[in-house]
């Protein structure tokens, strides 16, 4: 068998495979053996079918697939042993003549590759790149306080409506005088948040209502046409909403208020688990550390982008084989539609930070662990319960979502990513010169809006 290689630019070859008959007949006739110790047909018994018979019957096939499976494994090899960067995969040369597998013995196969163009992506310490150290607010702290008190909050029965309460009761829609409409909607449990009315003169109208009034408002109006919750509110289909426009009385049932937990040890406790936070000042002090480290994972994450853009920067253009490349993407599209410019230079631009983060990961030794991607997988759970105010999430749970969550092959490639990212910016953090600048989260988020 002849392998060779015919470059046709710095960043595209054609590699030419030529097999001879001698080159896969030993597989060819081991695998006629093979079925004929297995095929069954009449008037023979199980195994005993001649060779001869067998080969008629299937001789093409096999010989089509060994011929195939060495032709993969030829490739495979070669380019490996080449060490050739092969973006995508090799391609099926287009002006490939067409095979008889049946008749013909000697085969050429081309096949076009496109390649990884040239560069080196190096960082030393006379690289430096901003890095910004998210400062923690008081009243940042203070809100943080607010929100666990009120996610740990309750609600109550009071008699008077203050802004913000749930009001329960009756509500009917009323005629022309001003009368319960004959027919009319009647919805015996209903629930309104005047707070959320876009209508401030119909907000006014509940004023320091109390449990027990009826009051009479114009749901139409309240909501000023949003249509969506004026039908969930009235259990009616959309486009029945325009034939209810009038005023509707509603008799207060019941006034809900919501009270926000005690800043006090119970608090303390259902936040970070029962006894590891004994005052106020620990708590207050325990959530600044856990903002600390969420703004340090922000920060390293803003760092890895402006070193991205600087790395990329310092590299300069890149050749690529975009006709390659394009066809490439073409075949493995499932609709074959021609790739927009707009999307295949996004791609590109991808493509270029993928092959200078290789470089990067490689000069700094950056190995994921099994164990590692676990632990992103714990971290994005514990990062979830975290937002519904649970930070104190018991192992044996964590363990479980975090298992359900590696389950899935793209969350587990996303994680590994993740994985990588962390552990090249740590080591990247310690090879180039950090230009600290200290910034509000306000100031840091409006470096985004910018961008």
């Amino acid at each position: 068998m002849n392998v060779t290689l015919d470059k046709t630019s710095e960043v595209a070859a054609v590699i030419t495979i030529e097999m001879q008959a001698a080159d896969y007949e030993k597989q060819v006739k081991q695998s006629i053996n093979q079925y004929a110790k297995k095929a069954q047909m009449p008037g023979f018994r199980p195994g005993k079918v001649p060779v001869s018979l067998v080969k008629k019957m299937y001789g093409t096939q096999v010989k089509a697939e060994e011929v195939n499976k060495l032709l993969q494994q030829t490739l495979v090899d070669y380019i490996k042993e080449q060490k050739l960067e092969v973006l995508g995969e090799p391609m099926i040369c287009k002006d490939q003549a067409q095979l008889d597998i049946e008749t013909s013995d000697d085969f050429t196969f081309k096949f076009d590759i496109a390649l990884a163009p040239a560069f080196k992506a190096e960082l030393t310490a006379k690289d430096s790149l901003p890095y910004y150290d998210i400062k923690v607010s008081k009243k940042e702290i203070d809100d943080q306080v607010k929100s666990h008190a009120k996610q740990s909050g309750h609600h109550e029965n009071v008699e008077t409506y203050q802004d913000g309460d749930i009001l329960r009761g009756a509500l009917a829609e009323q005629d022309a005088e001003a009368k319960p409409m004959e027919g009319g909607i009647l919805v015996d449990k209903a629930s309104l948040m005047p707070q959320y009315f876009v209508s401030d003169a119909q907000k006014k109208i509940f004023e320091k209502a109390k449990v027990g009034d009826v009051i009479t408002f114009n749901v139409s109006q309240a909501y000023e046409g949003r249509d969506a919750e004026i039908a969930a509110l009235l259990k009616i289909e959309k486009d029945q909403v325009a034939d209810h426009k009038g005023d509707f009385t509603f008799q207060v049932e019941e006034i809900s208020h919501f009270v926000a937990a005690e800043v006090n040890q119970e608090l303390f406790d259902r936040v970070f688990g029962e006894g590891n936070v004994k005052s106020e000042e620990e708590f207050r002090s325990r959530i600044k550390e856990q903002m600390q480290k969420m703004r340090q994972a922000d920060s390293d994450y803003k760092f890895l982008l402006d070193l991205r853009k600087y790395t990329e920067d310092k590299v300069g253009e890149l050749q690529f084989p975009e006709d390659l490349l394009k066809r490439f993407m073409q075949e493995q599209s499932k609709e074959k539609e021609e790739i927009k410019d707009e999307d295949f230079q996004k791609s590109l631009a991808e493509l270029k930070w993928h092959l200078i983060k290789e470089q990067l990961v490689a000069a700094n030794n950056i190995n994921v662990s099994q164990e590692d991607v676990q632990q992103q997988a714990r971290n994005a759970t514990r990062y979830q319960f975290a937002q519904y105010g649970i930070n104190n999430i018991p192992d044996e749970y964590l363990e479980q979502y975090a298992a359900k969550m590696l389950e899935d092959r793209n969350q587990t490639n996303a994680l590994v990513e993740r994985a990588i990212d962390e552990k090249l910016t740590a080591a990247l953090k310690n090879v180039v010169k950090l230009d600290h600048k200290s910034i509000s989260f306000d100031d840091f988020a409006k470096l985004f809006e910018a961008k």
